[in-house]
């Protein structure tokens, strides 16, 4: 596959056939993947290859209950986890979680992800990450410019074998939970699920906002960027 029909063509993936993906087939996406830029090149990137039906299980229930929570906040019509929500963003989002529950059905991604036919957890080293934005008076987040790059380029190695699949953070709410089935250290964070598999289908076009929409010249506030 041509680097630019990946990049255009990777979407996310949440269901499957019931086809099985060989662990030989695994193994050569995150030998591809391995190669993804990190600070330092220190590849604080650690994967777990779940398995066990006891622990995809267990993963799928701290995976599902923080998904109440996500959609709590929709039904709210609150950015889900927003870093700028505000306290009345957050109190009207969890009197939705009731009305999230209710409105959950057997066949969703969130409450069948511990049968799909990959599942790996991406944990992060933190004594490999450079975060330098650690002491800003802001939300946190450039320490995963360590570890997503690795993510991306799994999604992009299944996608070069013909499979599917997704990234997904929504398991992260319950960290402690999914901390202690897998027996992670506590110097490792749970950066990401993700999920593989051959697709039942694919999307044909992604949609996404166009260059000139998310780019400017010189400044914030400058002119849209643009060949035109």
């Amino acid at each position: 596959m041509e680097l630019r029909d990946a990049l255009r063509t990777t979407g996310a993936i949440r269901h499957f056939t019931a086809q099985p993906v060989d662990d030989v087939l695994v193994y050569e996406i995150l030998d591809d993947a391995r190669f993804a830029p990190s600070g330092g090149n220190r590849q604080g990137w650690r994967v777990i290859v779940v398995h066990d039906s006891t622990q995809r299980s267990a993963i799928g229930a701290a995976y599902l209950d923080a998904w109440h929570d996500y959609v709590g906040h929709l039904l709210a019509g609150v950015l889900p986890f927003s870093p700028l929500a505000s306290d009345d963003d957050r109190r009207l989002a969890q009197s939705q979680r009731e009305a999230a529950i209710a409105a959950s059905t057997p066949d969703g991604f969130a409450e069948t992800i511990g049968d799909v036919p990959v599942m790996l957890v991406i944990g992060a080293d933190l004594t490999a990450l450079a975060a330098t934005d650690r002491d800003l008076d802001r939300y946190h987040f450039v320490g995963g410019a360590s570890i997503y790059p690795f993510v991306w380029s799994v999604l992009l190695a299944a996608r070069n074998r013909g499979l599917g699949g997704v990234m997904t953070t929504v398991a992260t709410r319950n960290e402690p939970m999914v901390k202690e089935i897998l027996h992670l250290p506590a110097t490792v964070a749970v950066a990401a699920v993700v999920v593989l598999g051959y697709p039942q289908e694919r999307p044909r076009k992604l949609k996404r906002r166009t260059v000139s929409e998310f780019t400017t010249v010189d400044t914030f506030d400058g002119r849209r960027f643009t060949t035109n």
